[in-house]
């Protein structure tokens, strides 16, 4: 998934304008986005509500990009098989969401999609322990998860670090995927800090020139 040592970057349609997602799907294909970022939310297990595999299929007819599909809701293995079907790349679940995490990393990639979990600020790295040999991606949260346009949480970018760690140790292969308060100032603390896909909302969204956000966010 990864090009090279380039840092990915995923604008999250969170921040986009969901009267014309359609359009702002081409922007960031244009703009050169390397993935879609999805995120869906129950209301449950985050305090809101977005979109499903309905608005997922839809969209996907507007892009080639990877479609990197966040669930952020709980019981996610009742849901799987219906973002396959809508045209999800990357399927992510959050450890916290479930309790058999590893049948339900084992059901997607069954259906041959790539595999992550998420994680929260307030759970540690540590607990990813056992799951490492079936990870494709894994997504530390630097935000509480459920809203755009906060700011990034300095502490939980250790857990990335710890990660890399883990990853050589192991002889790993997942991408570290970091989502919340990423923009021109924090970028380069989340590269450092050994990322390799970056998600941002409001950075991205918010700039009059996607394409140049885009760079400036892979600190080039």
């Amino acid at each position: 998934m990864a090009e090279g040592n380039r840092t990915l970057v995923a604008p999250s349609i969170l921040s986009a304008d969901f009267g014309h997602l359609a359009e702002e799907v081409k922007r960031i294909e244009s703009g050169g986005g390397d993935w879609i970022h999805l995120d869906i939310m129950d209301g449950v297990f985050v305090p809101n509500i977005t979109f499903g595999p309905p608005m997922v299929s839809a969209l996907r007819r507007h892009s080639r990009l990877p479609f990197d599909t966040h669930l952020m809701i709980i019981n996610p293995e009742k849901y799987v098989s219906k973002f396959v079907d809508a045209g999800a790349d990357i399927i992510t679940i959050h450890y916290e969401a479930t309790v058999h995490v590893h049948r339900v990393l084992s059901q997607i990639r069954e259906f041959g999609k790539k595999a992550g979990i998420s994680i929260v600020p307030s759970t540690p790295a540590a607990m990813l322990t056992e799951l490492l040999p079936e990870l494709d991606l894994i997504l530390v949260m630097t935000v509480n998860p459920g809203f755009g346009g906060q700011q990034l949480i300095p502490q939980t970018l250790q857990k990335v670090s710890q990660l890399v760690e883990m990853r050589h140790r192991g002889e790993h292969r997942y991408l570290i995927e970091v989502d919340g308060g990423i923009n021109g100032g924090t970028c380069k603390l989340a590269i450092e800090a050994g990322a390799d896909v970056l998600v941002a909302g409001s950075a991205v969204f918010e700039s009059e020139n996607i394409e140049k956000e885009i760079n400036a966010l892979r600190c080039r």
